[in-house]
């Protein structure tokens, strides 16, 4: 299978519109961000590798684990931040100390798409305040360069 960083952002961007929903994963029905990082997975590869238990809206102040990042180690490919690049799962951490608990999929444009309550699956500029939140990136597998740019979080 060769799946390229230009075939992810095409999928993600499929999904741009969908409405927020709360533990949902369904193009133009509604999604949330795992969702929607879920969604692109299985237009990818086809069946999830797991399943994705119920969780509440503060499953992560509740629990105080990295329940994202485990996911994410399990099934895609931890990068560093500074290598980062178009196509990659990026967690953030909406305060210092916090588990992260929000996930995007960057584009390489200087842009993200994700998924948050109260809007619709949206690209928005990958401005500093995101980038200042990033706790973990990671590669979808299998995945070919193509010669994007990165998009390092010090940039």
């Amino acid at each position: 299978m060769h799946i390229t960083p230009s075939d992810i952002v095409a999928q993600a961007r499929a999904w741009i519109g969908t409405p927020y929903q709360h533990q949902a994963s369904l193009k133009g029905i509604g999604c949330d961000c795992l969702g929607l990082v879920r969604g692109v997975w299985r237009a990818l590869y086809g069946e999830e590798p797991e399943r994705v238990p119920a969780y509440s809206r503060d499953w992560a102040e509740a629990s105080h684990f990295e329940s994202l990042a485990e996911a994410g180690t399990r099934h895609l490919i931890a990068v560093s931040l500074k290598a980062m690049t178009a196509g990659d799962v990026v967690l953030f951490r909406w305060r210092s100390g916090m588990v992260a608990k929000h996930a995007a999929i960057l584009t390489g444009d200087g842009t993200m798409i994700h998924a948050h309550d109260g809007a619709a699956v949206a690209e928005v500029a990958f401005a500093p305040w995101w980038r200042r939140r990033v706790g973990y990136a990671f590669r979808f597998p299998g995945v070919q360069e193509s010669g994007v740019q990165e998009s390092g979080v010090n940039e």
